[in-house]
């Protein structure tokens, strides 16, 4: 906590938290809401496909989609470190540990899904996916939406209305 303490208080931070300017702290949270976007949204598309919503749809090409993940989640893990840079203080927040730790069973299960749908020779070629695979999907869903809820109610609990 102290190294945050002390990282608030350089001039990139402070510049972040107190500037007027658009390039401060609303392009790091467009950044950060952009990153999800692309993390969630497209994590959300093989999921719904695994689940079988749309078995016309081809598996394999959709495993293309996991570079597009991957880079939604380097823009959120950076524009999300600027935050917490900005405000440390969200660290003891409750519902920040939740969402840190939903975030993590989340690429834990994206990484176990690619693994066992994608690259499992057993899976390959098939139309409907095995159930361990829905699992995942289905599980994916409810972690990411677990984290965003999370996210958003950072702002409300855990102490006062943050004001940016």
């Amino acid at each position: 906590m102290s190294l945050l303490t002390w990282l608030s208080t350089t001039g990139p931070a402070v510049w972040m938290r107190e500037s007027e300017s658009v390039w401060a702290y609303p392009t790091i949270l467009f950044l950060h809401t952009l990153g999800l976007g692309i993390l969630v949204g497209f994590t959300a598309a093989i999921d719904i496909r695994v689940l079988g919503f749309t078995e016309q749809l081809p598996l394999a090409p959709l495993e293309r989609f996991f570079g597009f993940v991957w880079i939604g989640f380097w823009i959120n893990a950076i524009s999300g470190t600027a935050l917490l840079i900005m405000m440390p203080s969200k660290v003891a927040n409750p519902a920040f540990i939740v969402k840190m730790t939903l975030i993590a069973f989340g690429v834990v299960n994206i990484w176990l899904l690619r693994r066992r749908v994608f690259h499992d020779p057993a899976t390959r070629g098939l139309v409907s996916v095995p159930l361990a695979g829905k699992l995942l999907a289905a599980s994916s869903l409810i972690l990411w939406a677990g984290a965003i809820t999370a996210g958003r109610l950072m702002a409300y609990v855990g102490g006062e209305l943050v004001k940016r």
